[in-house]
């Protein structure tokens, strides 16, 4: 039985091999999963379509993968519970000798490159196989270090620093590794986001005391008439966007040449990093979902991103995106158009800050926001009046509620 990769939709044309689960010779079940292949949106699984064994792999990690290609073969087994002599021996025979050691063909590529000793690293694939990504961590830590006389191979490139009367520099290492699909895919859309919007940046900050309060006073209640669902920051962003999209629907809206699309629906992307690279799954119809709903998808969302299981319908459409860089304690930022969209919405770090507050100056937890938007569609005078209206309903949760 062939080993075929998926069917790739019209937007993608070829994929890179990402990673075998399985060794060739190795037993698996139905519906395991044989192989990662990494395309420049999502990461695609290759299933196993029946109960038997991987006989042979034709495509090593790290290789372009077409649409439908046969990237292995596979010999189905009846009984479960019992392995065929004869597969046990074809798997043998044709299981490649870069495998006979529990470790794959990139991961022993970059190994012998970076001039360590594939046993020394430790695996983390099924049953101890050494990935591709162990090596790697293994060069970021520096465990080992090429010799000189490895300062001609390919990925790594060792530099003799030049002795001074003080000190003497050892060997300085610089590594090449090439950028994942997904990376060069986000790469070049940001850069086409810049170089084809009127892009510009206005800030505001908001004062997140009520918030902060009505967390602390319903988190327990709020958990436990929800299923276990934390309350958090960000469904109260999602929500406040939706309202001042609905006030400022140039906002929501999207350039399709000369003509402007206004969108009558609210589709709001929340941005997740991952190890891969930012994605941008969208959570559909907010104006139609609790607080609790809106948690609960993104917290899927990104538990699905982090494990590499995002599926194009998951990141396609969005009509105004939210990215949250306060996890990562950044205190102000100026975040980039996801285009074809005209707005995006950055939140930050919580900040406790001296403000004057009637007339007395008090410490407040303030955060700073940022709205970049396309001045093409949008004027400035539109872009401050969205952003004070979230100001408003952060502020005051009750606006929300009350849609004010």
């Amino acid at each position: 039985m062939d080993i075929k990769a998926p069917t790739f939709p019209e937007s993608i044309t070829e994929g890179t091999l990402a990673q075998w689960h399985i060794a060739s010779g190795e037993f698996v079940r139905r519906d395991d999963v044989l192989a990662d292949i990494e395309t420049d949106k999502v990461v695609m699984e290759v299933l196993a379509q029946d109960n038997g064994t991987l006989t042979e792999i034709l495509k090593l990690e790290g290789e372009v993968v077409e649409s439908d290609e046969i990237i292995g073969r596979f010999e189905p087994v009846a009984d479960v519970g019992v392995r065929s002599t004869s597969v046990q021996s074809k798997a043998k025979i044709d299981a490649p000798d870069t495998e006979s050691d529990g470790a794959s063909p990139a991961a022993r590529k970059l190994a012998s490159e970076s001039g360590i000793d594939i046993d020394d690293v430790i695996g983390s694939g099924r049953d101890g196989r050494v990935t591709k990504e162990d090596v790697v961590r293994v060069v970021a830590r520096g465990v080992k270090v090429p010799d000189v006389d490895d300062a001609a191979s390919p990925s790594v490139k060792v530099h003799a620093a030049p002795s001074m009367d003080t000190r003497t520099f050892g060997e300085r290492v610089e590594r090449r590794v090439p950028m994942t699909r997904l990376r060069v895919s986000i790469a070049k859309r940001l850069v086409e986001a810049q170089q084809n919007t009127a892009m510009l940046t206005t800030f505001n900050e908001v004062d997140m005391a009520a918030i902060l309060a009505l967390r602390k006073q319903y988190q327990d209640d709020f958990q436990q008439a929800h299923n276990g669902t934390r309350l958090g920051f960000m469904s109260f962003f999602v929500r406040a966007a939706t309202e001042a999209l609905k006030r400022y629907p140039s906002v929501n809206a999207s350039i399709d040449g000369e003509d402007v699309v206004y969108h009558g629906y609210y589709d709001i992307g929340v941005a997740v990093s991952t190890d891969r690279g930012l994605v941008v799954p969208v959570v559909r119809e907010t104006d139609a979902l609790s607080l609790a709903q809106i948690e609960d998808e993104i917290n899927a969302y990104g538990q699905r991103a982090r494990a590499g299981k995002l599926t194009l319908e998951d990141m396609a459409g969005g009509t105004f995106t939210i990215s949250n860089g306060g996890v990562f304690g950044s205190l102000m930022s100026t975040p980039i158009l996801n285009a074809p969209q005209t707005g995006v919405l950055g939140m930050h770090k919580i900040q406790e800050r001296a403000m004057v507050v009637d007339g007395e100056v008090v410490v407040r937890p303030m955060m700073y926001l940022a709205l970049s938007y396309d001045h093409r569609l949008i004027d400035g005078r539109e872009a401050v009046q969205f952003l004070i209206a979230i100001k408003g309903m952060i502020e005051d949760p009750a606006r929300i509620l009350l849609e004010l």
